[in-house]
């Protein structure tokens, strides 16, 4: 029997840290990278964010969404498609994972030998946030405003629970079967009922 159906009371790790003084882009980096096992962001005002694993659900519907990226760019194979486990700086100096990301020519085009071994230092112009069951929708709208503000042309918050998408940096779009990309990712089509069935059983 596990701790959580025998009803045990477990320690919670916090969710939030604070460095002080302040962590440096570089110094986050690597301490992201001497602790591969966890999942770490950094708000604008330097704190820490530890983030969960991802419910067998959210995994295999960010999967399924990275999968329908990666095939929509091999239609064209300009710019590049990145996953959740992509590290962002932003200009107000926090640091991002997007569920799944993409950057045009003109942004690869910047990209060095060097830079292929660290975190972004630019916002991808196309981000996707998949809401999981312990986030809220008011979280991951901030998150998404702060992608835009920061950069981002579109971004998409989907939301498995109530079947909808919220469009940001373009006019928003409710319950639907699929989703149309704009600007950076004009021909990109979500197929949503792929990734709503990785959210029940047959």
């Amino acid at each position: 029997m596990s701790a959580m159906s025998a009803g045990l009371s477990l320690p919670k790790i916090p969710d939030r840290l604070i460095v002080k003084p302040d962590l440096s882009d570089d110094e986050f980096e690597q301490l992201c990278l001497t602790n591969s096992d966890l999942a770490l962001e950094r708000t604008k005002e330097g704190e820490i964010i530890v983030s969960a694993p991802a419910s067998s659900g959210t995994g295999d519907g960010n999967a399924e969404i990275i999968t329908q990226l990666r095939t929509w760019w091999k239609t064209h194979r300009r710019g590049r498609v990145y996953d959740s486990s992509t590290g962002v700086f932003l200009p107000d100096r926090s640091c991002k994972s997007p569920d799944a990301a993409y950057i045009t020519a003109e942004q690869a085009s910047q990209l060095t030998k060097d830079d292929l071994d660290h975190f972004l230092r630019f916002v991808p112009a196309f981000v996707i946030e998949l809401r999981s069951k312990t986030d809220t929708f008011a979280e991951l709208d901030r998150k998404m405003v702060q992608w835009v503000d920061n950069g981002a042309q579109l971004g998409w918050l989907v939301d498995p629970y109530t079947r909808t998408v919220q469009i940001y940096g373009a006019p928003c779009q409710e319950k639907c079967d699929q989703v149309r990309g704009t600007g950076p990712v004009a021909g990109f089509i979500l197929d949503l009922d792929e990734v709503w069935s990785c959210y029940h059983l047959d």
